[in-house]
C-alpha cells in the first residue's frame, strides 16, 4: 500500500489543551501518528505533528484528507494559532546516514558562532534535524541533532570553526551508546582541582620555580613523566609530613566539580580519579566527594620527614590507562562505556583508551588527540556532552535540598 504523510505545524501563544485538541481532531480520521515535536520558547509554541495515511485515500476538497485539512485549520483558528500543512510521500522520511549529536558551548555564545557552525554543517551536505538548549549559564550550551554527515569529516571541519569562533564543539554519534557511559575517570591536578599539588608542596620547600619548569615540560610531553616526577620529588626532601595537612587546606576544586560528581553519582555512575600526584592528598578528595576509585603516587616518609622518593609503582601515562582498565573491571563496565578527562600529556593513553576522551582546558597535544575538548572553566559542562541538561540537574538538587555555592 502506498503511504503518504501530512505535516501539521501549529505556531502561536502557548496555552493548556492545544496538544489535546489537535489529537482529538486527528482521532476522527484514518491516519496514524508518525512523528511529533513540540517546543515552547518564552511562551511561544511550535508544535509539529506528522501523520501517515494510505496513498489511495482521496485528497481533494471533498475528500477524507481534505476534510481533515479543513477541520485542523478551523481548530487552529479557534485556538488563536497559525497552521501550516504540507503533504509528502515517505512516512519514514528517508532515513539518513550519520546521525550525530553536535554540542556547542560558548561563554557567551555569539550569533556569528552559530552561523559558522551551521554553515559548516550545511557545507558538509548534512542537515540539522533538531536544536535544543541544554544550558544558559554559566555557559550557553546548544545541542544539534544532525543527519547525513560523516562524523570524522564533520568533527574536523567543526574543530576549525570552533577555533575561529572561540567556542567548544563536540561531535558524537547518536544512539544508545551515548547514554551508556557509566564510569568517569578524571585527572586531578589542573582538572578536578585548580593547581598542581607538587607545586604547592614545592612552594613550602622553596623550590617552586624549578619544579614548575619541570612540570610544564612534562605536561607538554617534552619530558618523560616518571623521570620528571623523580626529579621534582627529590627537591622535596626534608619537608615534614605535617606539610600535607597545610596543603590539603590549600586545595581548591575546579568550579562545577561538586555538581559534576554529585549529579553523576545520583545517576548511578561510578567515579574515579587517577593522578600523578600523591595519595597523601588525593585520599582527602576521595573522602570529601565520595569518589569510588582512585590511583596516585605515594611519597615516602621516614621518621616524619619526606625522603625525596616515591614508594611503589609510579602512576604515569601508561599507568593511568592501566588504572582506567582496572577500575572498569572492578565496576563490571566495558571500556566502551568509560569517559576519561584530563589536561596533560600523561593523560593521553587513558583518553585514547576510553569510550569518550575529553580534553579539559588542556595542552594542544591533548586537545588534538581527544574526542572533544572543553575550554570553559566549568567542570560540570561535561554533563552536557552526556546529554544531561542543566534544568534537570537543578531540579534534582532542589528536590534533594542541595544548596549550590560553587561559583
Amino acid at each position: 500500500m502506498n503511504q503518504r504523510t501530512l505535516l501539521i505545524t501549529l505556531t502561536g501563544p502557548d496555552r493548556p489543551g492545544v496538544t489535546s485538541r489537535l489529537f482529538s481532531v486527528l482521532a476522527g480520521f484514518p491516519v496514524v501518528v508518525a512523528d511529533i515535536e513540540q517546543v515552547v520558547i518564552r511562551g511561544r509554541l511550535t508544535l509539529g505533528v506528522l501523520v501517515a495515511y494510505a496513498g489511495d485515500t482521496p485528497t481533494g476538497t471533498g475528500s477524507t484528507i481534505g476534510a481533515l485539512w479543513t477541520t485542523v485549520e478551523r481548530a487552529a483558528e479557534d485556538m488563536g494559532l497559525q497552521v501550516e500543512l504540507s503533504t509528502g510521500s515517505d512516512p519514514q522520511e528517508k532515513r539518513r546516514r550519520g546521525r550525530l549529536h553536535v554540542t556547542v558551548l560558548g561563554s557567551p555564545l555569539q550569533p556569528a558562532a552559530m552561523a559558522g557552525i551551521a554553515g559548516r554543517i550545511a557545507a558538509a551536505g548534512a542537515n540539522i534535524d533538531r536544536i535544543e538548549r541544554l544550558s544558559n549559564y554559566p555557559v550557553t550550551c546548544i545541542e544539534l541533532a544532525v543527519s547525513g554527515a560523516d562524523p570524522d569529516t564533520l568533527r574536523a571541519e567543526l574543530a576549525i570553526e570552533a577555533h575561529v569562533q572561540q567556542v567548544d564543539v563536540a561531535v558524537q554519534r547518536t544512539g544508545l551508546h551515548r547514554r551508556a557511559k557509566r564510569l568517569i575517570v578524571m585527572d586531578v591536578d589542573s582538572t578536578l582541582i585548580q593547581a598542581e599539588v607538587i607545586e604547592l608542596l614545592a612552594a613550602h620547600a622553596g623550590c617552586l620555580e624549578e619544579v614548575a619548569r619541570v612540570t610544564e615540560e612534562a605536561m607538554r610531553g617534552e619530558l618523560d613523566f616518571a623521570e620528571s616526577l623523580r626529579r621534582r620529588v627529590a627537591l622535596l626532601e626534608g619537608l615534614p609530613q605535617e606539610i600535607f595537612e597545610k596543603v590539603r587546606k590549600e586545595l581548591v576544586l575546579t568550579p562545577g566539580a561538586r555538581t559534576l560528581v554529585r549529579t553523576l553519582k545520583r545517576l548511578d555512575y561510578r567515579f574515579a580519579i587517577v593522578s600523578g600526584g600523591f595519595t597523601q592528598l588525593t585520599d582527602a578528595l576521595v573522602d570529601d566527594l565520595g569518589i569510588d576509585y582512585s590511583a596516585a603516587n605515594t611519597l615516602e616518609v621516614v621518621d616524619g620527614v619526606l625522603t625525596g622518593r616515591v614508594v611503589g609503582e609510579i602512576v604515569d601515562r601508561p599507568g593511568k590507562a592501566r588504572a582506567l582498565e582496572r577500575f572498569a573491571r572492578q565496576a563490571g563496565i566495558p571500556i566502551s562505556q568509560t569517559v576519561a578527562i584530563g589536561d596533560g600529556a600523561n593523560d593521553l593513553d587513558m583518553i585514547a583508551a576510553a569510550g569518550l576522551g575529553i580534553a579539559f582546558n588542556a595542552k594542544p597535544v591533548v586537545r588534538q588527540a581527544a574526542d572533544t575538548a572543553v575550554n570553559v572553566p566549568y567542570l560540570d559542562s561535561i554533563l552536557y556532552l552526556l546529554g544531561i541538561p542543566r534544568a534537570e540537574v537543578e531540579a534534582a538538587d532542589a528536590e534533594d535540598g542541595v544548596i549550590v555555592a560553587e561559583r
